[in-house]
């Protein structure tokens, strides 16, 4: 089976997500710029929520550039992934709608855990279908082995960040902050080996 349907259908699916959460973002009535203001909590969350969702799709597209075929497993899997990153506007609206109470903190942490686990059974997925010495193989490298650095510290710092929900509010974003920047650094060194 081919790729380049899988592909097509996740741009597809991660221009709605963007889209949806860009229409989240309400219009003021008014038109002076302090009308702005309340807009501020709102802009940043879409701002993190869009790079998250920029990285998935940045490093799903390299990734994909190493796969010459996939088959049902890895489909399954793809759609796994969309699960997870079709949940990032509604929790992203959440948290903005409470005021990043710890609670939304919290389901924002765990939908952003769920993505890092569904994309390392994709990766997972694809090796299998692909030889131990392929261009895939060679790009994932270390970042797939559970006993080395990459996604795997990433989905630590995140489920840590859970357990934080309750009691460090002002402080529980910046877990998230952090993995965003650690993905875009990890699978940017990836993309380098293709």
């Amino acid at each position: 089976m081919t790729k380049g349907r899988l592909e097509a259908f996740t741009d597809g699916v991660i221009a709605v997500i963007i889209t949806i959460m860009v229409l989240e973002m309400k219009v003021p009535h008014d038109a002076d710029p302090n009308a702005l203001a309340p807009l501020v909590p709102v802009f940043l969350s879409y701002v993190l929520s869009y790079i998250f969702i920029g990285i998935y799709w940045n490093n799903h597209h390299h990734m994909f550039h190493a796969v010459h075929h996939v088959n049902g497993a890895t489909l399954w899997a793809n759609l796994h992934l969309l699960f997870w990153l079709s949940l990032v506007p509604f929790v992203t609206g959440w948290m903005d709608e409470n005021h990043f109470a710890p609670v939304t903190v919290a389901a924002y942490g765990a939908v952003l855990l769920g993505a890092s686990c569904a994309y390392y059974i994709l990766t997972r997925a694809l090796l299998a279908t692909h030889a131990k010495d392929s261009l895939l193989a060679k790009a994932l490298g270390k970042e797939v082995r559970p006993n080395d650095e990459g996604p795997w510290h990433a989905s630590f710092v995140q489920r840590h960040s859970l357990d934080t929900g309750g009691y460090v509010q002002r402080l529980n974003g910046f877990p998230h902050t952090f993995i965003s920047s650690d993905w875009k650094q990890t699978f940017a060194s990836s993309s380098m080996r293709l």
